[in-house]
């Protein structure tokens, strides 16, 4: 197995600021809120009936299942983020929590390591008979990966050993031999949870199993088509809901002949997660020039600008290439989590500030939009314009939400936002043999042993708010390794000093780092200066939507304007190209956040729906929030594109 480039979660610790802050709210409000929903004790939230299936699945208590065929999911999510919570911070109630949890799932498991709720429970006729629809091995692999976790934080192997027989049982069933079935997951999930499985246990078999599900996607005959037959089923393809058939499973066509990210956001994403840490373990390098080639075009053609994927809401899929609207974006919390998990392996094919770029938009934009500051009311859809009335009343917008709420019936989003900002440290950065590369800053400290050396690197920044970043390096001893610093794309004038003395970046940037190389001795201090103006940004004329619009950002932070701020008709306003715009930290508003201020112009309303005079304008203050903190305030309008004159 390929050593892992993620940093263990027990050796980085996240301090003051946006990040370290998301994370203590996770540890401290949100997994205790999720656990409590998990077991339907939230008044006013959708019931959830996670832990009362698992109940009676486990022979404790009688009753019948709720909720959909991958309910099982959320709580395994949940379990997820809660070994991460523990790793290296003890807390012996969790830990109770996750002892009786865990010990329930060993009960429910079935003698062939079978465990799934609802085919336990409801269906038991029907298991593996559809797995194009029925996410049998989607909920399989989300337990895999949350027993992982678990190992990790706990050095235990119960919750490990439940995985390895569900996956031993998959193995058996699944696989190119003889009497094996040559089929795959219909939500792709389990491939990437085998690899991590074959790291944690290290064996390789997984990785070929995760390989196979990978290949078999798309090849005649049909795997699904054959299914639908067996089943009787009149449809072959899911075209009653899904429109683009079985291009919306990513199963039309071999994924080595795919040339644009097609159908369900999340599952693209999460497939292409799979497909580089394949690529990476069997230096497959045909299968890393086809995510290399995925990558590119999501992020040249289907990228929204707060960092999200998925613009049609009609089987939350991609779009064409630039259909990029606003107003029914759909950018599920869930995708953009699925871009952070397929940008974290993309780095660890090559580190490339322009993926760290698109890792941190969607972080600091699309994801962190998914959570209340509260941390107990969330989004599952992230549209980019707002008109409440409108969302509430159009058949496009019925999935979007006016205002974040407390949980969902379909709750995948809310427990997959705790297990990420739970373990923030696996983004942060990379241990590579030649030292250690930074993806993202954030006031931290991190701990490592370099060729026998230990080290500690404490990081000190009010990033993104500020665009200083101090570094101080305490190895035991001197020692020789890299240190890489991304240098992002937004930034077109860093500064580099160490030890006070000024570092010309043009020689040592490699891959949009900053890579210097040298003997390190406690006490070296780095300064890293990213300068950070108020950028307009324009969308390529091919994005019809965004013709003659700009939107705000500043570092990472992309900016939405809302009727908190400035009333209704929004769309009324307009930025004029000359209007000097000005960043200011508001420690008042929002928890502490820099807005931008400025003066644009709001549109007067006429009485008649059409004239052929210039509409007359007013001036009106203007000030912008960061993106994802937007609906904080109460439900109303908000834009993130504006006009621009």
């Amino acid at each position: 197995m390929k050593p892992s480039t993620t940093w263990p979660l027990q050796d980085i610790r996240l301090g003051r600021g946006v990040l370290g802050g998301r994370a203590r709210l996770v540890r401290d409000v949100v997994i205790p809120y999720q656990w409590e929903a998990l077991n339907d004790r939230v008044p006013g939230a959708e019931r959830s009936g996670c832990m009362s299936n698992l109940r009676i699945a486990a022979g404790e208590t009688t009753g019948e299942f709720h909720g959909l065929f991958w309910q099982d999911s959320d709580l395994a999510k949940w379990l997820e983020a809660a070994s991460f919570r523990l790793t290296g911070e003890p807390d012996p109630a969790l830990l109770a929590e996750l002892d009786a949890t865990i010990a329930l799932l060993t009960r429910a498991q079935q003698p062939d390591g079978y465990l799934n709720t609802f085919f336990q429970l409801v269906a038991p006729e029907r298991k593996w008979t559809n797995l194009r629809d029925e996410h049998e091995l989607y909920v399989a692999g989300h337990f895999i990966e949350a027993a992982v976790a678990h190992h990790a934080a706990t050095g235990t192997r119960g919750f490990l050993e439940i995985a390895v027989r569900l996956a031993d049982l998959i193995d058996r069933m699944f696989g190119p031999r003889e009497g094996q079935r040559r089929s795959y997951p219909g939500h792709p999930e389990l491939e990437l949870a085998l690899v991590k499985l074959a790291r944690a246990t290290d064996e390789p078999r997984y990785v070929r199993l995760a390989a196979f599900f990978i290949d078999e996607r798309g090849r005649e005959p049909n795997a699904f088509i054959a299914e639908a037959e067996a089943r009787g089923d009149e449809e072959k393809e899911p075209w009653h809901f899904h429109r683009d058939g079985l291009n919306t499973l990513q199963a039309k066509i071999p994924v080595r002949k795919q040339t644009e990210p097609l159908g369900h956001a999340v599952r693209q994403m999460y497939l292409l997660a799979a497909m580089i840490d394949v690529a990476r373990e069997l230096d497959d390098d045909g299968l890393r020039t086809r995510c290399e080639l995925l990558w590119s075009r999501i992020v040249e053609a289907h990228l929204y600008v707060i960092g999200g994927v998925g613009a049609d809401p009609w089987g939350e899929k991609f779009g064409e290439p630039y259909d990029l609207p606003s107003d029914r974006a759909y950018a599920e919390t869930c995708a953009a989590i699925g871009v952070m998990m397929a940008a974290r392996r993309m780095l660890d094919l090559e580190p490339r500030a322009a993926v760290a770029d698109v890792m941190e938009r969607a972080l600091y934009n699309n994801v962190l939009a998914g959570m209340e500051l509260s941390g107990k009311r969330f989004f599952y859809v992230n549209p980019l314009s707002m008109e409440p009335a409108v969302a509430k009343r159009r058949h496009d917008c019925r999935l979007v939400k006016t205002s974040r709420v407390p949980w969902f019936g379909c709750a995948c989003c809310p427990p997959n936002i705790a297990r990420t900002l739970a373990s923030l440290g696996h983004y942060m950065a990379s241990r590579l043999p030649a030292g250690v590369w930074l993806h993202l800053y954030a006031a931290s400290e991190m701990r490592w042993s370099q060729d026998g050396t230990a080290v500690r690197l404490v990081m000190e920044t009010d990033y993104p708010w500020s665009g200083e970043i101090k570094i101080r390096l305490g190895p035991e001893a001197p020692v020789a390794f890299a240190l890489a610093l991304r240098l992002p794309g937004w930034c077109g004038n860093p500064q580099l000093r160490v030890n006070g003395e000024r570092v010309g970046l043009a020689p040592v940037t490699r891959g949009g780092y900053a890579v210097l190389e040298r003997t390190w001795k406690s006490g070296d201090e780095i300064e890293l200066t990213l300068p950070m103006p108020v950028e307009r940004l324009r969308a390529n004329p091919a994005v019809s939507a965004l013709a003659g619009q700009v939107a705000l950002q500043r570092g990472p932070i992309v900016y939405a304007i809302e009727e908190a701020d400035h009333g209704k008709n929004l769309a009324g306003i307009s930025l004029p190209r000359e209007t000097p715009l000005r960043a200011r930290h508001d420690p008042d508003l929002l928890g502490g956040v820099v807005v931008i201020e400025g003066a644009a112009r709001r549109a007067q309303t006429t009485p008649g729906l059409y004239q052929p005079a210039p509409l007359a304008t007013e001036p009106v203050a203007f000030r912008a929030v960061p993106y994802a903190w937007w609906n904080n305030r109460g439900e109303g309008e908000m834009r993130v594109w504006l006009n621009e004159i």
